[in-house]
């Protein structure tokens, strides 16, 4: 249920995003918190279901899914306004969809669990895109601290281009891993 949840959280996030238009109003806080919530419920449907032994096929392939709907509709969105460049959202959205058919398409003969670095990628993809959503530069100019709008400019891109170099690296090493385990056969 939680990641069916999560599924529909994708919709309403990038309606309030569009609608905001890049003006960083109330519309985008909303928006930034739902994919937030959106987001960190991933760890807490999963801890449920392995503490409760709810773990179900229609979970394992539902759970990707609602990651992928979430971070890449959150990318696209951010490519339409202008905030993201679009080769920055098909490079992410290529590996994503091609690791996520790839798993999919050996799940006849054995599951490909999530790497460390898979992991790794997901979180940082997920601080990036929420630093990248919330109108941070906005809000510390207001606050008075104008000075500080270049160094959170920098904080989002800097979060982003670690997730592009995680998500090639771990697109390649889930490659890798498969192309070694079938030249052991």
């Amino acid at each position: 249920m939680i990641t069916v949840v999560r599924i529909l959280f994708a919709p309403v996030f990038i309606w309030l995003l569009l609608a905001d238009n890049g003006e960083g109003g109330v519309l985008r806080w909303v928006a930034t918190a739902l994919f937030v919530v959106g987001i960190a419920t991933d760890g807490v449907d999963g801890l449920l279901a392995r503490r409760r032994n709810l773990v179900t096929n229609v979970g394992i392939l539902l759970d990707p899914i609602a990651d992928k709907v979430l971070t890449g509709g959150a990318l696209i969105t951010l490519s339409v306004l202008g905030e993201v460049p679009w080769w920055v959202t098909i490079l992410i959205l290529v590996r994503e969809i091609g690791i996520t058919v790839f798993r999919f398409s050996v799940l006849r003969d054995r599951v490909v669990p999530a790497s460390r670095g898979g992991k790794l990628k997901t979180v940082v993809q997920s601080v990036a895109i929420s630093v990248l959503l919330a109108p941070l530069p906005a809000l510390v100019s207001q606050l008075g601290f104008p000075e500080a709008v270049p160094w959170v400019l920098g904080l989002g891109v800097s979060l982003l281009v670690l997730a592009v170099a995680l998500t090639v690296l771990t697109g390649i090493d889930y490659l890798w891993q498969a192309y070694s385990r079938n030249r052991r056969r």
